[in-house]
């Protein structure tokens, strides 16, 4: 039987390793190359970061010939994150979902060492997907001690919960004069989590609470940018509004980060709404890939992006994509 301490020592070498681990392979010079040459000088490129349903998984996979080996790992993360966040100090950090579950680390620390290995890595948000449920409400409201970023969920309401200060419908963050909102959204809750599980949460139809939320955010929080945290999956879950959809329905969100699907996407797909466009960007599982998404921002307003799904861990395929805003 494995204990706390037996397991703690050794996994202790992994864990000791953030933020030293090496890079397999050097960043392309798609990113750089975009960062030296901005154009105008009131021209500034915000820079987000993003994983989803990464489960608990703090090691690499194992290298045991498997398609996933030697993948992942949050030592690894942090060193391409760090390696980004030098290129561009005005770089976000979010996670769409589902830190829990997975690994042996969530069955015997119930997200105490997630909460603590994002915080070292420098998350700045994450929303709630429904295995962040799987401690229970008293189980995330004890791991959230160790949790030194937000968390975002505007269509799960947890007033009626412990968790009613500590989890907010949307957050915003400053760079330089860009102003970018942050806001969450989850999938339904029934036949995923139990009512145990989840006792006191109200969930509410996506669509209302998003458009409210880009309304807000756009008009009372004067926000440039808008991003979606979802756990709803890339193309919905049971026949519920998924992310491609709430891309289609729902004007004024610049970036929908994606979770609950584990859809591997190696760009995002990109909606139109007139001048605007809305990426939609979903990153696998685990932590094999960081999502990359660089705004070029002039006088508030995004006048083109570059994306990329970058590997955690081997040498592996990057693939970047340029598009021109129309104004």
């Amino acid at each position: 039987m494995t204990t706390r301490r037996g397991f703690l020592r050794h996994a202790g070498a992994g864990l000791a390793s953030i933020g030293l681990g090496s890079l397999a392979g050097g960043l392309e010079g798609w990113f750089q190359d975009a960062l030296a040459r901005p154009g105008d000088s009131d021209e500034l490129v915000i820079t987000v970061l993003h994983t989803n349903d990464v489960h608990s998984r703090i090691d690499p996979f194992p290298a045991d010939g498997g398609r996933n080996a030697g993948l992942a790992g949050a030592a690894r993360r942090a060193s391409l994150i760090d390696r980004i966040r030098a290129e561009n100090p005005r770089t976000l950090l979010l996670d769409a979902g589902d830190v829990f579950q997975g690994t042996p680390y969530f069955n015997l620390f119930k997200g105490e060492v997630d909460f603590k290995v994002m915080s070292a890595l420098g998350y700045d948000a994450m929303t709630v997907g429904n295995h962040d449920f799987d401690a229970g409400i008293d189980g995330l409201q004890a791991a959230l001690k160790y949790a030194d970023f937000e968390l975002v969920s505007a269509n799960y309401d947890f007033s009626q919960t412990p968790l009613a200060d500590r989890i907010k419908p949307f957050i915003t963050r400053t760079f330089d004069d860009v102003r970018i909102g942050i806001f969450g959204l989850g999938v339904g809750l029934e036949g995923l989590v139990a009512p145990a599980l989840r006792r006191g949460v109200i969930y509410r139809e996506p669509y209302p609470v998003a458009a409210e939320m880009v309304r807000r955010l756009r008009e009372q929080e004067a926000c440039d940018l808008v991003i979606c945290l979802s756990h709803m999956g890339n193309q919905g879950y049971h026949g519920e509004p998924g992310e491609q959809e709430l891309a289609r329905e729902v004007t004024g969100i610049d970036l929908i980060i994606g979770g609950h699907s584990h859809t591997f996407m190696e760009e995002p797909s990109r909606v139109h709404h007139g001048d605007r466009e809305t990426l939609v960007f979903q990153v696998g599982w685990g932590g094999i890939n960081l999502g990359r998404v660089d705004f070029h921002v002039r006088r508030g307003a995004v006048i083109r992006s570059q994306a990329a799904a970058l590997r955690v861990g081997r040498a592996a395929r990057r693939h970047a994509v340029d598009a021109l805003k129309m104004s």
